[in-house]
């Protein structure tokens, strides 16, 4: 199964795209969208829009996990996040892609086995599950990380269910719309250094 771990945001998206299959983990790709700070806020989102088709094409991932937002102190800031989340899950839904939402805690329970772990706990454990070299850096692409690990630790009843579902669809003609995972492409050089 692939899968894409997102950490919304709108000035950093952390992403991440892995693979899972028979208890292994495989690194695809990982990287954060990153938006100009001085940019006009609607063009911050079609920032976001356009470069999530682009993974969403390059990966063709078979699910995309998403952090749930949780905000107790600057609605503004919140508020701004969630347009963000928004545009997220609707490209994702564009491109027929289940989306599937794990809160903090869910992922630090997945990740480590305990749900108050701390961050620095998630980190380490997510390079030590995923075999990095390196730690993950900034932090949002580390988090995109461990959602996906979550989503692949959470999945069977949920993703499996699913999956049947629309195999069950195709097989009585219905078509999913969607194509099948391919190998990763070759990420084309251009001007974003991040993904």
């Amino acid at each position: 199964m692939r899968i894409l771990g997102i950490d919304p945001g709108y000035a950093i998206v952390g992403a991440g795209v892995i693979e899972y299959s028979g208890q292994r983990f495989k690194t695809l790709d990982y990287g954060a969208i990153t938006t100009p700070a001085g940019e006009q806020f609607p063009i911050r989102l079609q920032m976001i829009y356009e470069q999530m088709q682009e993974l969403l094409t390059m990966y063709k991932p078979q699910a995309m996990a998403v952090e749930k937002l949780y905000f107790n102190t600057n609605t503004t800031t919140a508020i701004d996040v969630a347009q963000a989340r928004g545009v997220i899950l609707l490209t994702a839904q564009q491109a027929g892609v289940p989306c599937y939402e794990y809160t903090p805690l869910q992922v630090k329970q997945a990740v480590v086995g305990y749900g108050r772990a701390e961050k620095r706990q998630v980190i380490e454990m997510t390079k030590k599950i995923l075999s990095l070299s390196r730690t993950p850096h900034p932090d949002d692409v580390a988090d995109a990380l461990a959602i996906a690990i979550c989503h692949a630790h959470s999945a069977p009843n949920g993703l499996a269910g699913r999956m049947l579902e629309q195999l069950t669809h195709a097989s009585e003609g219905c078509a999913s719309g969607r194509q099948s995972a391919d190998s990763p492409q070759l990420r084309p050089k251009h001007e974003r250094s991040s993904f």
